[in-house]
């Protein structure tokens, strides 16, 4: 009873018996202590019953050693029997008991994280989009540039000189060579050629050096976002394996949108009342069905936890990216209000994946205890 009690212990992790946490509580570590604390008190409830039915068949054993008649003795057998099988239900109950506590905190992690992966799939929606970060990279978004290449048309050799096609001429490089090919044989002076690259660049310096890394920050956004979009089916997924077994049939967004969550609670004291009824096979294999879509929640966890400790290692990264143009300083009144709003973006986020979105804490000694009920303090 106590490697089972140990396990229940670990096998689920989170607040409150009764219903779903309120909308303050959303740190699933919070409800992990509050769960080991609500098996603790059940354990310490029934191991206290158990103790004093056991003191009893102790006193009746030894009262059936000393007793004469068969009278007495068939008396005294009577009564062990009654006293084991009060035993035997205040097992059933403990288990039953402990089952209800970690399905419902096993729901509400369920409700808490799937908060955290919308709140995710959202972040993600409103970062930097590719046009965003094409008018950063490309210079042909830049007024300052279109006004030197205007100047430069006005002036340049007719007779040599020729005009880009729609494609080309959004391309960077092409764009550049065409541009600078252009003013060299042009009519400008060399005043004005000085004056018009000092107007450009810090413009021509920063699209070139950031280009390629403005690129892979809006491609690694990307794949975030679509691994975010797995991991929001997943648990959608697991959510119906979770309720299946109880009967419940609304999917997880449903429930969600109805606040539904008291119903899950209903379906789930039937069903806890349909599995103390039942005895034999049937009884274990609903006992199964109640524990197996536990293992999915704690493969889900993990699941949860590398894609939040990878995220936040993306954003590290974007933070490093972003800071390491050289010329910031020099250039600072003529970079792009996007680069700047980025940048703070990125701090933002790297906040959100340390502390709003931050993992489960089931590793290690924990989740040995999770998946095989081992307690190193046994």
């Amino acid at each position: 009873m106590k490697t089972y009690l140990y396990l229940s212990i670990s096998l689920l992790f989170f607040t409150n018996t009764t219903a779903f946490p309120s909308k303050e509580l959303s740190d699933p570590n919070v409800i992990m202590e509050q769960l080991i604390s609500e098996i603790k008190d059940v354990q310490l409830k029934y191991d206290k019953l158990i103790s004093d039915k056991a003191l009893q068949i102790q006193t009746l054993n030894k009262a059936l050693q000393i007793a004469i008649s068969t009278e007495q003795k068939v008396d005294i057998l009577v009564q062990k029997d009654l006293v084991n099988r009060e035993i035997s239900i205040l097992k059933m109950d403990v288990t039953s008991e402990i089952s209800k506590i970690r399905y419902l905190k096993g729901l509400q992690i369920i409700k808490i994280l799937y908060e955290k992966v919308l709140s995710l799939d959202h972040h993600f929606a409103s970062v930097r989009t590719l046009s965003e970060i094409n008018k950063m990279s490309n210079p042909n978004q830049y007024p300052e540039y279109e006004k030197l290449k205007e100047i430069v048309s006005a002036k340049k050799d007719k007779k040599s000189g020729f005009e880009l096609t729609s494609i080309l001429g959004t391309n960077t490089v092409v764009s550049l060579v065409q541009t600078f090919t252009s003013m060299l044989s042009s009519s400008m002076t060399k005043d004005e050629k000085e004056k018009e690259l000092a107007n450009v660049e810090c413009i021509l310096d920063f699209t070139l050096r950031m280009q390629n890394d403005l690129n892979t920050i809006y491609f690694e956004t990307a794949f975030l976002q679509k691994s975010n979009a797995k991991m929001k089916e997943d648990i959608e997924t697991l959510f119906r394996d979770y309720t299946k077994p109880i009967g419940y049939m609304a999917t997880l967004e449903n429930c969600r949108s109805n606040d539904d969550w008291e119903t899950v609670t209903q379906k789930m004291e039937e069903y806890l009342t349909k599995l103390k009824a039942a005895t034999g096979s049937p009884q274990y294999k609903m006992q199964v069905n109640l524990e197996f879509p536990i293992d999915r929640l704690l493969q889900f966890i993990t699941q949860y936890n590398n894609f939040i400790d990878q995220g936040g290692k993306f954003y590290e990264k974007f933070k490093i990216i972003l800071n390491s143009y050289e010329n910031e300083k020099k250039c600072e009144t003529k970079l792009p209000l996007e680069y700047k709003k980025l940048k703070s973006d990125i701090d933002v986020a790297i906040d959100k994946f340390n502390i709003a979105y931050k993992p489960v804490e089931v590793n290690g000694t924990k989740m040995k205890e999770i998946l095989y009920g081992l307690n190193e303090f046994d």
